[in-house]
Order: C-alpha cells, then sequence, then structure tokens
C-alpha cells in the first residue's frame, strides 16, 4: 500500500499542482480536456486498490490540498481511500501520512514528521540567542 503511495511519489513525479473542481491546487489531481480529450483523474486515489471509484465531486471534501499546503515536507508521502457510507451517501475520503525518511507512520498530517520537526533548527539556533 505504503509502496504503490512511494510509486506515485518519487518514480512518476506528481509534484506539479493543478486546479481541482473545488477550485484548490492539488499535485495529485489531474486533467487533460485538450483537442477533445475529456479526462479527469485523482492519482492518489488511483493508486490505491481497495477505494471506490473516483469522482469529480469528492474534491469538495478532500483533505489532501490542505494538508498539501500546511506541510512541505518532501518526505511526507500520502495514502487516500474514499469510503462509501450508508447507501452510498456521505463519500468520504481518508488519508494516511508516512514518512518516507524515518519510515514512520504520521499521526497529524497537517503537522508533519515529529522526528523531522526535531531535526528542523529552531529560531535561538537560527539567531544565536
Amino acid at each position: 500500500m505504503v509502496a504503490a503511495s512511494l510509486l506515485v511519489t518519487f518514480f512518476l513525479g506528481y509534484n506539479k499542482c493543478m486546479r481541482t473542481p473545488a477550485g484548490k491546487e492539488c499535485r495529485f489531481y489531474y486533467q487533460d480536456f485538450h483537442r477533445g480529450r475529456s479526462e479527469q483523474v485523482c492519482r492518489l486515489v488511483e493508486a490505491s486498490p481497495q477505494s471506490a471509484a473516483w469522482q469529480p465531486k469528492d474534491c469538495a471534501t478532500c483533505p489532501v490540498p490542505e494538508i498539501l499546503q500546511a506541510n512541505g515536507n518532501p518526505d511526507l508521502v500520502l495514502e487516500g481511500v474514499i469510503h462509501k457510507g450508508f447507501l452510498g451517501l456521505n463519500r468520504r475520503m481518508e488519508v494516511r501520512a508516512f514518512c518516507s525518511k524515518h519510515m514512520i507512520d504520521v499521526p497529524q498530517p497537517q503537522v508533519g514528521c515529529p522526528q523531522c520537526a526535531r531535526e528542523r533548527p529552531n529560531l535561538e539556533s537560527l539567531f544565536g540567542g
């Protein structure tokens, strides 16, 4: 599961952001309407085999763009699964995060990996105070 996310992130190089149907920028969303094509894809959901099929309306409630905006750590690997609710209603995206540098699960993706945060210099060391 995490291996598939690593493949998507590292080898295919999806680092360019596109604007989703909900108006947010996300590096996992791809669309192509050039010369009659009609392709809209969420590559994060595509990499997860147990996820329900992605629909453009899922972008409205997806937490991934906010996670990417709040946390710019290149070692953060995301894994997304769409779960259907009762009778197919209340679809929701469940996102799990993983730090590829320290090989640990990240409990709060918006905050990031706690070990990576400890390694970053603080203000005192930067300004000699």
